[in-house]
This record gives C-alpha cells, sequence and structure tokens, in this order.
C-alpha cells in the first residue's frame, strides 16, 4: 500500500517530514511513501535513501496565510494539492498525512475527495492525554465544523465511537457529549436534542461530561461542536503549557527550589504525556480516504507515527465500519435537516 505525504506542509518542512517517512518505511516494509513537493530539495534530504519512495515534483506551498478555498482551487502545483490529486487518482493509495494549513486540508479533502455516504460532515478527531494511565481521550469535533446540528453530532458520535476501537482496541469505548452540566435537561437546543438521538444509537453513551472532566479519564469519546472543541483543545494546550513554566519559575527561587529542580527529571514523563504532539495526527472522520492532519510543529517522529496510524486505520477498514454503521442508523433514526 501507498500513502502521501505532504513534504512541505509545516514549520519544519521539509527535513523533518521526509525523515519521518523514512522511519515509517523502515518500520513497515510493506509500506510505499510519495511525497509531494519541491523534488531537488527532497532529493537533497533523500541523499540515496530512495527505496519504496516517490516524488511527485510540487513547486508551490499553501501558508496558513492563504484562503484555503482559494489556495485549494488555484495553486494546482503546491505540495497539498498535488497530494490531494494522487490520493484521489490512485486506488493503492490508502491515506494522506499533511501538517499544513488545516482549513486547506478540511477543504481539499472535502471538494478533491468527498464524504463517505451518509455523513453529513467530515470532522477532526485529536487525541488527548488523561490522568489515568495508558488511557487517552478523543475529541469530535475540534475545530472544522463551528456552526452544527445534532445530526452532524450524531455523525461524529458514530465515527469517532469506531475510531477509538480501532486505536484502542476497546470494542465498546463510553462516549459522552460535552455540555456545562452532567443533567440530561443541562445545555442548550443543540446540546439537548442531540442527547435524545444518541441515546438511540447502538454504542455506549454514558451521557454529558463538563470540560472540567474532560481529562479524567472516565469516557473515551467526547463529541461536540467544532467552535466548543476547538476552545477545549487549546484550553488544555495551553494549560499544559503555562503549568510547565510556572514549575520552572517556582523552580529558581530560592535554594531549597533550586534543590527540587535538580530533581525536574522527575517530570519529564509528564511534560511528554501531556504533549498534544505526541499522539500523532487528527484524522478528519468521515472522507472516503484517510485524510489526517499532524500538528504544524511536528517533528519526524510524530510524521512517522502519523504514517504508521493511516495504516492501521486502513487495515483495520475505519472507512468501512462508519459507512455500515451511518446505513443501518438512517433506517433506525430520525433527525432534523
Amino acid at each position: 500500500m501507498k500513502v502521501v505525504v505532504d513534504a512541505f506542509g509545516g514549520d519544519n518542512a521539509p527535513v523533518e517530514i521526509v525523515e519521518g517517512a523514512i522511519e515509517a518505511i523502515n518500520l513497515n516494509k510493506d509500506l510505499n511513501i510519495i511525497l509531494t513537493g519541491d523534488e531537488n530539495k527532497i532529493k537533497e534530504i533523500l541523499s540515496k535513501r530512495i527505496d519504496r519512495i516517490e516524488i511527485v515534483n510540487a513547486p508551490d506551498i499553501i501558508s496558513n496565510d492563504d484562503s484555503p478555498t482559494v489556495a485549494i482551487r488555484q495553486k494546482k502545483d503546491s505540495s497539498l494539492v498535488r497530494a490531494f490529486d494522487v490520493l484521489k487518482e490512485n486506488d493503492d493509495v490508502v491515506g494522506l498525512v499533511s501538517a499544513g494549513s488545516t482549513g486547506a486540508i478540511l477543504t481539499g479533502a472535502i471538494l478533491k475527495i468527498g464524504r463517505i455516504k451518509g455523513i453529513s460532515r467530515p470532522a477532526l478527531c485529536p487525541i488527548l492525554p488523561t490522568v489515568k494511565d495508558g488511557k487517552s481521550v478523543m475529541i469530535c469535533d475540534s475545530g472544522a465544523n463551528v456552526d452544527c446540528k445534532s445530526e452532524h453530532l450524531l455523525h461524529f458520535a458514530i465515527m469517532a465511537s469506531s475510531y477509538y476501537s480501532i486505536m484502542a482496541n476497546e470494542p465498546n469505548p463510553k462516549v459522552a457529549l460535552l455540555n456545562n452540566g452532567v443533567e440530561e435537561h443541562k445545555g442548550n437546543e443543540l446540546t439537548k436534542e442531540t442527547y435524545s438521538l444518541l441515546k438511540k444509537l447502538p454504542i455506549n453513551f454514558v451521557g454529558n461530561i463538563e470540560a472540567r472532566d474532560v481529562m479524567s479519564g472516565d469516557v473515551d469519546v467526547i463529541v461536540t461542536d467544532g467552535f466548543a472543541g476547538n476552545v477545549l483543545l487549546k484550553s488544555v494546550e495551553g494549560v499544559a503549557s503555562g503549568m510547565s513554566k510556572l514549575i520552572k519559575i517556582e523552580a529558581k527561587k530560592n535554594i531549597f527550589t533550586l534543590i527540587g529542580a535538580a530533581m525536574m527529571g522527575k517530570f519529564k514523563g509528564l511534560k511528554a504525556k501531556m504533549d498534544v504532539n505526541s499522539y500523532g495526527g487528527a484524522p478528519f472522520l468521515g472522507c472516503k480516504k484517510l485524510v489526517v492532519k499532524t500538528h504544524g510543529t511536528a517533528n519526524r517522529q510524530v510524521i512517522c507515527n502519523t504514517i504508521l496510524q493511516v495504516v492501521k486505520l486502513y487495515e483495520n477498514k475505519l472507512n468501512e465500519k462508519i459507512e455500515n454503521l451511518v446505513h443501518e442508523l438512517t433506517e433506525k433514526i430520525e433527525v432534523k435537516e
């Protein structure tokens, strides 16, 4: 199988992207990588390491300052657009990885790849750590859809539940709805309507969850609209970064805290666990083919993990499971258009 990688998306492109691709093929002998971007620059990084790696020349780049829709339509020779073309036109290319503009990746996924039959909107689904060892939680959606209807959140729950079951090998993940209270009657019209629909799904829906309990480890999937989900995700990232800085400041205040600073190595594991980037990429669930967005600051290890993540999702037939479940539910549950 093949995975196409946007070699010029992200802050650390192209070196970390290309090196990450090399690490991925070294770990999976059945994998082939297609890199899109400036051919000469990619070849310089590869040197002679070109086993199972193809290059598609794409001299242009889409930046975060570009309008996503305009860029996808007009920058036809950009690394991202060419990556989408490769994904769309080749059956043996199973997925795409990019650390580039989130808006451009979402736009390209919708315009060039399209949605799974029955899915109303694709959703961005990142993974967060929790306080329980070995447990993580998925947030769906975290920014792809700012304005949502209950139908959209219903589909988010179906897709994220299937995704979690594959990634964590958990056949019956706990799904919760982000709300301003745990009681069923709490929330706005959207959350109340969504709650009544989620109760009817053949998934393990456990009710509402408040933002303060997101990292408790008590649930596996949190369903929300893209606006609230994005605020939640960035809040967690900000708190994690802020706590790290506060610990360093306090450690330098006097002789006793300086002694404590010598033991800061104890906190390295915690820092790594709180690093959202270390959890790989966030797929746009609901696209006809696998499209995974990884953080703009992703290093080679994150890129490698994200590529292997695509392989795992393909081998476990994520899209087929989503389509089958949505088809089954369409006949059972009526939702407002």
